[in-house]
């Protein structure tokens, strides 16, 4: 069993079985007995015998990918609302089609993929599900029982583009982010390093034109943040103005990891520059690395694919002499905040009351124990320490987690709080 990665950011369990006639049905019926649905394989791929290196090692990139199209015995959906919620989690999960009785995690969910569903849920349905109902209610068959037992009108505003203020705030993420930055002073500690290799000839002045109209496309990597009356705002750059330097930095194989982490530490000023910044590795005439950096203030792990996808489309189109054809955006990050300002406004008060209670007896910093002084300044350096758990302990939290349709990273942060 691998991890595969097929799609940026969304990593699957695949099992490979060695061996003639194989009932994957069983198989996957009795995997399903012995583990939690989460680290049941999302797919299975039979082989005649698995690929080996040179010197008798798996050959991992020569496992094939596996084919999410096979056919499922489960139901077809029986009214519009279960046709609706098949379309929205094959779509979230990668696969051609889902029926009523495929299991969200067996089929590869995860909780960030259950995020992005309960988003898309929430849009289409207008009813205020959450994670823990889908972890809950994994099947179409379970989740339409559940929207239609809810029932009124629940509608968020919706999130549309629309007329702007003269400054515009920060989201609650971006305020986390900014105050951060603030209180740490200049730090890479939320720096977001991604490096791809390319083989093959690189057309560079093609490959920094794409990252310009990627950055153009999508504005809040070409957001800056100001303070005015002592309050900060977001500043969208003309994009018109934006051009992305694309530097070429000489490398070898034994220099590789150290221009990487050096890229990766560079510190952005949130005030004045971009919160992306690219270099290309150059190892030979065919074989470059791309590194993009990004701070967390303008991207997370679900930016990854809509960005690499925009710089293949951009890098394609670039390389042809044109300009990428693309429809323009319907919704803005900006929009995004204004929309969440609205929704906060709307239910503000409860919030507000909840968290005074929750936070007022709490000391002023954790009482955690420690064994040593606090230092005056972070320096975010630490140790690995190595733990050893029964095997019957783990077999216990394994069961438990099975029984009760969780993780066992859940089961331990349970007993952690209990």
């Amino acid at each position: 069993v691998v991890v595969r990665e097929d799609r940026p950011g969304d990593k699957r369990l695949v099992a490979y079985v060695v061996g003639d006639a194989v009932d994957l049905a069983a198989l996957r019926r009795h995997a399903g007995e012995a583990l939690p649905d989460y680290m049941v394989p999302a797919a299975f791929v039979v082989l005649p015998t698995l690929p080996l290196t040179g010197n008798g090692k798996l050959d991992r990139r020569a496992l094939p990918a596996p084919d999410l199209s096979t056919d499922s015995d489960g139901r077809a959906p029986r009214d519009p609302a279960e046709e609706v919620l098949c379309g929205l989690f094959a779509d979230v999960l990668g696969r051609p089609s889902v029926t009523i009785d495929d299991h969200f995690l067996r089929l590869g969910g995860h909780s960030l993929l259950a995020t992005r569903l309960v988003s898309r849920i929430r849009t289409a349905f207008g009813v205020r599900i959450t994670v823990r109902d889908m972890f809950q209610h994994p099947t179409v068959a379970q989740l339409a029982e559940l929207i239609q037992a809810s029932g009124g009108d629940q509608r968020r505003p919706a999130l549309v583009a629309g007329e702007r203020p003269e400054r515009l705030p920060l989201s609650s993420a971006q305020q986390r982010l900014w105050f951060l930055d603030q209180m740490e002073g200049p730090s890479a500690t939320y720096n977001i390093p991604l490096a791809l290799r390319l083989s093959g000839r690189v057309d560079t002045d093609a490959l920094r034109r794409a990252l310009t109209d990627v950055v153009v496309r999508h504005e809040a990597l070409r957001t800056v943040f100001r303070v005015e009356d002592g309050e900060a705002y977001q500043l969208v750059l003309p994009a018109d103005g934006v051009d992305v330097p694309l530097p070429v930095v000489p490398a070898t194989e034994d220099t590789l990891a150290g221009l990487l982490a050096g890229e990766s530490a560079k510190v952005f000023d949130l005030a004045a520059e971009l919160p992306v910044r690219a270099a290309l590795l150059r190892l030979s005439a065919e074989e470059h690395v791309l590194v993009v950096v990004t701070h967390h203030i303008a991207s997370d792990g679900w930016s990854n694919a809509p960005f690499f996808n925009d710089l293949a489309t951009a890098y394609a189109a670039r390389t042809e002499g044109a300009a990428p054809q693309w429809a323009p955006l319907p919704v803005q990050y900006a929009d995004y905040t204004l929309w969440q300002q609205r929704l906060l406004a709307d239910e503000q008060h409860p919030q507000l009351d909840f968290w005074r209670e929750t936070l007022a007896d709490l000391p002023e910093e954790a009482t955690l124990p420690a064994d040593r002084p606090r230092p005056a300044v972070a320096s975010y350096q630490g140790a690995t320490l190595t733990l050893s758990c029964p095997a019957s302990t783990h077999a216990a939290l394994t069961g438990l987690a099975r029984e009760t349709g969780t993780t066992v990273f859940m089961v331990a942060q349970a007993a952690v709080a209990t």
